[in-house]
């Protein structure tokens, strides 16, 4: 919105030349977002306070957290503002990326707002059936897998459609470009062609998938957020790399175009996370919910997707992978020693992982810097496969 209206009066006033640069509204999306969560949270946490917008905490979690039981949760509507509020208003909203990830973004962020609805109105700390989450989950993911394999294959939307026909009267056995490959990271030229099929099927896993690693990552205060303000920041400066031809051709990465606005994006979603850590610091006032927390994962893994870097989300988002496969070991270790053994038995003494250690004694507060300490190496190291090819 910003920026049409300084295109507007660039021509007489030369300074406002100034916002056709990334990274200036960049910034001020970062700090719109920050402003916003800061100024609007006190009023916020009053509210969901007064409106008995409590967690409910479940009886054989971790016996520390009883006492939270009550806090204002759902917190993660401030953070969903203040993003669509700084994204709007300072990136080129003709830039379909942006509205591909706000879409996916808010979608599921209205699975979440649902699911946090039944948990506080039905005082039930499961909330949504696991299978009508899975389903609107999965219906966001298609519609989103659809669209980007060919929106990443083509600059414009018309050439969008056009490779969309094309596909159809293939016989749907079309040949997407090199640029949506599977990249290999710390290789130059090694990727793996997936076809559209595949690109979709990847697509899917990876907007889902990391959608409710998030989310299963979200039970200690401060927990989430802060691994998904360095990963989402991380992906910004990819989002930048990959958006320019100079930059993508000495990387050896795929040049997208129009990916570089996605650097606004993730701007917003650094200032409004940090915003929001202002008051989920130990002890926390408010919490996320699922409402923040799937629509963040969403965000992180349809960037991951545009600019062509699931791997490297994997790598950078290590935390959020390995707390999802605890749960799924868990599960299923249970399942087989039950069926075999009549008696279920267990790898962690609570999944996931962060609980097992909190079993152990150690203390939340140390739990959550030392996690933030391995997700700030992992970032680090996920943006290191930039160069190192």
């Amino acid at each position: 919105m910003l920026l049409w209206l300084a295109q507007y009066f660039q021509q007489d006033i030369g300074a406002f030349r100034v916002f056709s640069f990334i990274t200036f509204r960049a910034v001020f999306a970062t700090l719109t977002a920050l402003a916003i969560g800061l100024i609007a949270g006190p009023a916020v946490i009053r509210m969901l306070a007064r409106m008995k917008i409590g967690q409910a905490v479940r009886a054989y979690g971790v016996e520390t957290h009883l006492v939270k039981s009550g806090t204002p949760t759902m917190g993660g509507a401030l953070i969903l503002i203040a993003i669509g509020v700084a994204t709007l208003l300072w990136s080129d909203l003709t830039n379909r990326f942006v509205w591909i990830v706000l879409i996916v973004t808010f979608g599921f962020g209205a699975v979440g707002w649902a699911d946090d609805y039944r948990k506080v109105v039905y005082k039930d700390p499961e909330g949504m059936p696991s299978r009508q989450k899975f389903f609107w989950q999965s219906l966001i993911g298609i519609v989103a897998a659809i669209y980007l394999a060919f929106s990443v294959s083509a600059p414009t939307n018309t050439q969008v459609w056009n490779l969309f026909v094309e596909w159809v009267q293939s016989g749907f056995s079309l040949d997407l470009p090199p640029k949506a490959d599977l990249i290999v990271p710390f290789f130059k030229t090694i990727s793996y062609p997936l076809g559209v099929w595949g690109f979709m099927a990847l697509t899917f896993c990876v907007i889902v998938g990391s959608s409710n690693a998030v989310n299963f990552t979200d039970g200690l205060d401060g927990l989430a957020i802060m691994p998904t303000v360095m990963v989402g920041s991380a992906l910004g400066l990819i989002a930048y790399l990959t958006g320019s031809v100079t930059y993508a051709k000495y990387l050896f990465i795929p040049y997208i175009p129009g990916a570089g606005e996605l650097l606004i994006f993730c701007g917003a979603i650094a200032g409004a996370g940090l915003a929001f850590l202002w008051f989920n610091a130990y002890p926390a006032q408010v919490f996320m919910g699922d409402v923040g927390a799937l629509a963040l994962g969403g965000a992180l893994g349809t960037i991951a997707v545009i600019v062509r870097q699931e791997i490297v989300l994997f790598i950078m988002g290590g935390i959020f992978v390995v707390e999802t496969l605890s749960i799924m070991l868990q599960v299923s270790y249970f399942k087989y020693t039950k069926k075999r053994y009549g008696v279920g038995r267990r790898i962690f003494l609570m999944a996931p992982l962060h609980h097992h250690f909190e079993k152990k004694g150690w203390k939340e507060t140390q739990v959550v810097v030392r996690f933030w300490i391995i997700t700030m190496m992992l970032v680090l190291f996920g943006l290191s496969t930039l160069k190192l090819r």
